[in-house]
């Protein structure tokens, strides 16, 4: 692979400009032969396509720009000179403006090598050795606090605006719990010092994720196996820690492993993907109790959007690309896009439009991208040529506020771009099988979202009009009753059918073709009402008067009901 083109791909200096609405940045790595280990970072400002700075940085792997795009930073594999047993610093810090190296630092490990930055990139911190340093305004010659901690692992700075906190993660040894500290910088000392702490068995990692306020954190705590052997992947546990001092352990319904967990922008609620498949989705509060339960489905993936108003949960990797996009304040449906074989998902800035992408080097084939809107249309698609190569998409980031939210609308909007029907695929059948009828057996039994679930006692009250035809029909009912027990106790009685559906064909016959032609066509009707039934609980999607004929069923009972009365 050129290294040079590619790490002049990944190098770019956003250097942004007010524009009318926001457009994908596109970076693309084309692999040449002959390409030479030899290579080179160069910044470009995209603006002017102008080179800023040219750095011969050999076998570098890994570039970060700072919030602010004010430093560049690169990590080279760590290696050890002939004379110099201490190593090469392969960790460098550039000063993007001026081109000077800030600071030179030893990194061994590629895990957490970037150092982290406040957002207003005041504080800057790494992790060295048991100790988190912390450096203020980009000035790297010294540190100007430090959080020591025996065995610190990892950690992770608040967003936000000061006072900037830290959560601190230190595993656990010899029998005693890991454990999780939050921290007010600069106040590291003193047994009291720390904001809350919650410490908990079964984790070899974890993943810490602030809430945009910066009140608490939700820990994902792993392990590497599952001593249960129920998962190959091992074993996750979801926990709390506000930085008021609260903390619980986030139960989750459903055994199987944690696949997302995301907070909303407003920082009072979570959202949960979880269970063996289909997954489960649930949305928590700040107490840790469900607020709604999304049920089942084939996902893996959330995603709110900026505004927090929206929520797609998705599934993609190994899953089809299904998604689901939920009105989050009234929990209502909005649409169900399929992105098959997507690897990017991304919201735009707007809180309107979504974006997904097939790139390299996960998929090497139908690259591309496509720009939807959150209704379900797709309103731009681009497929890379089948001798390029799709690196990275991404939008050009604006600051919060920038775009204010919008009403939430149910209605797709236009689009120019031609609708593709998805594939549905259908399952294997042996040989065997190919000539008989499809039963109707379910691998998974799909649980529906909490406000689609038939509630008992919830029944809607019937109408005068109703009350009043279903007290002729239980007079009808009593009448023909009675006159059966009038024929005395010497003629013998004729065997109950065993019960069946309402709607299938009975042999009885009225006598009048009028009303057997009527009956026979409602049979129809309801037998073909079953049949799109089953075909929705099989999760597919309907047409409108698919689903007003469902609607219909209710009405086409009772006119059948009175029909065979009169027989």
């Amino acid at each position: 692979m050129d290294h040079h083109i590619l790490q002049k791909a990944q190098c770019f200096q956003e250097n942004l400009g007010k524009i009318a609405k926001p457009v994908p940045l596109v970076r693309m790595g084309p692999c040449l032969p002959g390409a030479t280990e030899k290579s080179e970072i160069n910044v470009i400002n995209v603006t002017n396509k102008g080179q800023l700075h040219s750095f011969d940085l050999p076998k570098t792997v890994c570039l970060e720009f700072s919030p602010k795009n004010t430093v560049l930073a690169t990590w080279q594999p760590y290696t050890t000179s002939k004379d110099d047993t201490a190593g090469i610093p392969n960790l460098q810090l550039y000063d993007v403006k001026t081109g000077t190296c800030l600071k030179s630092f030893i990194q061994k490990k590629m895990q957490n090598w970037c150092p982290s930055w406040s957002e207003d990139e005041t504080l800057c911190a790494r992790n060295v050795n048991n100790e988190v340093h912390f450096f203020e305004n980009n000035n790297f010659n010294t540190f100007a606090s430090k959080l020591h901690l025996k065995k610190i692992n990892d950690f992770v700075l608040s967003p936000g605006p000061q006072p900037y906190k830290v959560a601190v993660y230190v595993p656990g040894s010899k029998g005693a719990p890991s454990f999780v500290r939050l921290y007010q910088y600069p106040n590291f000392d003193g047994p009291h010092a720390a904001l809350a702490n919650k410490s908990f068995f079964k984790a070899d990692k974890v993943t810490m994720l602030w809430n945009k306020k910066a009140t608490a954190v939700l820990v994902i705590a792993s392990t590497e196996v599952d001593k249960t052997g129920a998962s190959y992947y091992g074993e996750q546990t979801l926990h709390y820690i506000a930085t008021n001092g609260e903390s619980a352990v986030v139960q989750l319904p459903k055994n199987g492993p944690i696949y997302d967990v995301v907070w909303n922008s407003s920082s009072t609620e979570f959202c949960a993907v979880y269970g063996f498949m289909p997954a489960k989705a649930t949305i928590f509060n700040l107490k840790c109790d469900p607020v709604f339960d999304f049920g089942t489905g084939p996902r893996n993936a959330a995603y709110y959007s900026p505004h927090g108003h929206i929520l797609v949960l998705a599934g993609f990797g190994n899953l089809r690309g299904q998604m689901e996009v939920w009105d989050v304040k009234n929990y209502k449906l909005i649409s169900k896009p399929v992105a098959s074989d997507s690897t990017y998902f991304a919201w735009c800035p707007d809180g309107e439009h979504i974006l997904t992408a097939t790139c390299a080097p996960r998929l090497r084939v139908n690259n591309g991208y496509k720009i939807w809107h959150y209704t379900g249309s797709v309103l731009h698609k681009y497929d890379v040529p089948s001798n390029a190569e799709l690196w990275q998409v991404s939008w050009q980031p604006f600051l919060d506020g920038i775009f204010p939210e919008k009403a939430i609308t149910y209605q797709a909007v236009p689009s120019d771009v031609p609708s593709e029907e998805p594939k549905v695929a259908t399952a294997y059948r042996p040989p065997a099988l190919r000539n008989k009828p499809v039963t109707n057996s379910k691998l998974h039994e799909e649980e529906p979202p909490q406000n689609m679930k038939p509630q008992p006692g919830n029944e809607k009250p019937l109408s005068k009009t109703a009350l009043k035809n279903q007290r002729k029909h239980e007079a009808k009912k009593a009448a023909k009753q009675e006159a059966r027990s009038d024929k005395g106790p010497d003629m013998a009685p004729t065997p109950a059918p065993q019960s069946a559906p309402r709607n299938t064909i009975s042999q009885s016959t009225s006598g009048d073709p009028e009303i057997d032609k009527k009956i026979k066509n409602l049979k129809k009707k309801l037998k073909a009402i079953e049949q799109l039934k089953e075909q929705a609980a099989t999760g597919k999607q309907l047409e409108k008067n698919q689903l007003e004929k469902i609607q219909k069923e209710k009405a086409l009972l009772q006119e059948l009901e009175d029909l065979e009365l009169g027989i």
